[in-house]
């Protein structure tokens, strides 16, 4: 009979193997230039502020930059002091999976806020006019102020459960430690 996996354990396991390590970025050719500051400790240290930001660095840059994500948000973290692993780790959250009706999503968003209902301007790609012609003039404009916008929403939240998740994580810690004295007493 199989032994039953802890899902924390699982995931645990998971970001571990996913997530670039220090001495990874620190052995990078590219990276060596800028090293000495993507490998400083506050930006590697998981705590209730550096988190939370790199929660929402990795949905802005997951979301809004099309390839390239992981790095630009290491960068992206230096200045806002963002934790890296949580940043890179969130970005995962767009995958082949989740970008279509995350992109689908947008679109209509995009083309309620402009007035132009569900279907964006109701035209298709009509004959002449190339699928790239009709994404760029007639359902860009939509598709891009959705990504905006669903990219904000996405962000903030993301922000503020992050926060509410590590304050809930430290408070039922703090009630074991409680238990525990209150047993050995």
């Amino acid at each position: 009979m199989a032994e039953e996996i802890d899902p924390r354990s699982r995931l645990r396991r998971w970001v571990d193997n996913n997530v670039p390590t220090r001495e990874s970025i620190e052995s990078n050719r590219w990276l060596k230039p800028l090293a000495h500051r993507l490998l400083h400790s506050s930006l590697w240290r998981f705590n209730r502020r550096s988190v939370p930001r790199g929660v929402a660095l990795g949905m802005v840059t997951g979301i809004l930059v099309p390839m390239g994500q992981i790095p630009a948000s290491a960068l992206l973290a230096l200045p806002l002091r963002a934790n890296i692993p949580a940043a890179a780790a969130t970005t995962f959250f767009t995958n082949p999976l989740t970008t279509p009706p995350l992109w689908l999503f947008a679109y209509w968003v995009g083309s309620m806020m402009l007035g132009q209902g569900a279907g964006g301007s109701g035209r298709p790609p009509v004959e002449g006019q190339g699928w790239f012609d009709w994404l760029f003039n007639d359902a860009g404009p939509a598709l891009l102020l959705g990504l905006v916008t669903v990219t904000a929403v996405l962000t903030v939240l993301g922000y503020f459960v992050t926060r509410l998740a590590w304050r809930w994580w430290i408070a039922s810690k703090w009630k074991k430690r409680a238990l525990a004295r209150a047993e050995k007493a």
